[in-house]
Formats: C-alpha cells, structure tokens, sequence
C-alpha cells in the first residue's frame, strides 16, 4: 500500500530554517504529482505547495511564496519543502501528499502521510 513518512519537522526560531522531508513506497513516485498541506491548531488544513511528476513545475500557497520551496528526487523517491525566513504563522503539522494535479491552490490528494510538527517561537 502506499506510504508517506515526513521527517524533519521541530523547533525553529522566526526567521529560521527548516527542511521536511517525505519518503514515499508503494507507488510509482515518478508518475505522481504531489504536495504539501499543513494544519495549525483549531484551523482547517490547508494548501501549502505542489509539483508536478518531472518536478518542472510547481505551485504555491500565496502565503509562503518567496520563502518555501518544494523539490523532488524521483530517483530516491523522496519530496521535500525547504522553509526559509520561517514566521510564527507557519507553526503547523506539515502533511505529505498524493495529489491529483500541481494546477491548483486547493488540489484534492488522495494519500497522506501522519505529518511532522513544525514549530516557531517569536
């Protein structure tokens, strides 16, 4: 069955950096375009980026453009979200996904991973 595990998730200072990670298995990694989400306390989940299968495009949430980065090593089948200029704002767990397209500010996903917790302090 497919898997998602993230890591790197933790304790940052604002105006830090983070870099998450999400290792994939049961799947043809390369074929599928994927994303990131995150969920702050008592808030919905929401979009934060997404690529496509080659890793050529990307989108992202207007609140983290300019400061994250979403890339993808196929060949490891490893995605990851480089988070620089880190804000108080941004503290959520931070979600791997499957989604259906990178074209979209709210793509819909069809496999998850248990997430990893980021935390900023002020």
């Amino acid at each position: 069955q497919v898997q998602l595990v993230e890591s790197g998730g933790g304790l940052v200072q604002a105006g830090g950096s983070l870099r998450l990670s999400c290792s994939a298995s049961g799947l043809t990694f390369s074929d599928v375009p994927m994303g990131w989400f995150r969920q702050a306390p008592e808030k919905e989940r929401e979009f934060v980026a997404s690529i496509n299968w080659s890793g050529r495009a990307s989108s992202y949430a207007d609140s983290v453009k300019g400061r994250f980065t979403i890339s993808r090593d196929n060949a490891k089948n490893t995605l990851s979200l480089q988070m620089n200029n880190l804000k108080p704002e941004d503290a959520a767990v931070y979600y791997c996904a499957v989604v259906r397209t990178t074209f979209s500010k709210n793509p819909i996903a069809d496999y998850w991973g248990q997430g990893t917790q980021v935390t900023v302090s002020s």
